[in-house]
């Protein structure tokens, strides 16, 4: 018997999907010998393991098989309550009505590209952007249109020529964003707002890293710039928020929330149904537990401390070891930093050479549009131990 021919019988979809390259990288540095600056994991020694037990184990106690049921797709109601009551300020007004608790951030990426996209559909996205978004929508758009940026965040001021195409969203991380950790000032999150409105176009505000900010001023989410705005529906009517608990607490939870008006968050409901029914009911139990507690403003403080250090220390190894020989920004917070080589160099061909030596980072064209970043670099600082960072930067200088 002939064996199966599974190549004839795929969707086309799966010709637009790849693999991620740092999902692959991960393989290579769970070896501990390797200093990693590639994936974006939080420090795992950081971990509330002590906390979290103590949590689950009240779970278990006060709600017993409950928790462990099935549960509403849209989440369990006390947690929806806890992201609108967080999100309501600055004039905004959210409500339990405005969320759908997703499995991570990335499921609330996957299910807009599902609810919002065709294959002739474009969607605008920074250049660079974030790889995972390009791996969630990629199946079901048909272009992305890329608008450049620099170091303060997405150059807004090139939208209005790219709008006239009519794209259906438009994709940004305003608070450190990855992978070049770049804050959008003020003033460009309030001309976003305003040219989405003017072209009635949707915007999905990714923020993950939001609350990872280790100096400077934080600025109002796209979602409290809309209110401020206003407008004649109920809100939000045109930002779409996603955020998630796996950079203040931690990543194996897979909480995360979108933020929308009800008639987006129905249909996204529906598209989550389809995917997995319901995010785990005892990760949501116990992420509310923790939050019921006050422990998440006592422990961001602490992962700010610790990752702010970390990062002050990649940059001083940096000026230490590579100097002139490279650029590279100085975020204010989250966990990233683009380091930009002369345009001799590509970073994904040198990547062998930096795994020889125990060191790894992930290439930066795999985040650029129009073969652009190939002499760039994502460096990861918050999971690499400070003894580790000094030393991982020695080594790269010496490969370069």
């Amino acid at each position: 018997m002939a064996p199966m021919k599974w190549d004839e019988l795929y969707a086309k979809r799966m010709l637009r999907m790849r693999r991620s390259a740092i999902r692959e990288l991960l393989k290579v540095t769970r070896r501990p010998e390797v200093i990693s600056f590639a994936g974006g994991l939080p420090a795992a020694e950081l971990f509330p393991i002590p906390q979290v037990k103590e949590a689950v184990g009240q779970v278990l106690q006060s709600l017993g098989g409950k928790s462990l049921q099935y549960g509403e797709t849209e989440g369990i109601p006390e947690l929806r309550e806890w992201v609108a009551r967080n999100f309501s300020r600055n004039g905004a007004q959210i409500s339990s009505e405005n969320v759908l608790i997703t499995t991570g951030a990335q499921q609330a990426l996957d299910l807009a590209g599902r609810v919002f996209l065709n294959e002739t559909d474009r969607a605008v996205v920074e250049n660079p952007t974030y790889l995972a978004l390009l791996s969630a929508w990629r199946p079901y758009v048909g272009e992305f249109l890329a608008v450049p940026s620099d170091e303060n965040g997405m150059q807004v001021n090139a939208l209005p020529e790219i709008l006239k195409k009519r794209p259906k969203l438009i994709y940004v991380t305003p608070n450190f964003q990855n992978p070049q950790g770049t804050t959008l000032t003020r003033e460009r999150r309030e001309k976003l707002v305003a040219l989405s409105r003017e072209y009635d176009v949707g915007v999905l505000e990714d923020n993950p890293y939001g609350e990872l900010r280790y100096n400077g001023q934080a600025l109002p989410h796209l979602l409290e710039i809309e209110a401020a705005q206003g407008k004649s529906s109920p809100f939000p009517e045109h930002v779409l928020y996603s955020g998630t608990f796996s950079k203040v607490l931690m990543p194996g939870l897979r909480v995360g929330w979108v933020i929308a008006a009800p008639e987006v968050i129905d249909k996204l409901g529906m598209a989550k149904q389809a995917a997995d029914l319901h995010t785990s009911t005892i990760c949501q139990y116990t992420a509310l537990e923790l939050l019921r507690r006050g422990f998440l403003d006592e422990f961001v403080p602490i992962l700010c401390k610790s990752y702010g250090q970390r990062r002050d220390l990649m940059l001083s190894a940096l000026e230490k070891h590579v100097g002139s020989r490279a650029k590279w920004n100085r975020p204010e917070g989250g966990m990233f930093l683009l380091v930009t080589l002369p345009e001799k160099y590509d970073t994904a061909k040198l990547l062998p050479r930096a795994l020889e030596q125990n060191v790894a980072y992930v290439p930066g064209e795999e985040f650029h549009f129009n073969g652009d970043g190939k002499n760039t670099m994502r460096l990861n600082f918050s999971n690499a131990r400070p003894e580790q960072i000094e030393e991982g930067i020695r080594r790269l200088a010496a490969i370069l």
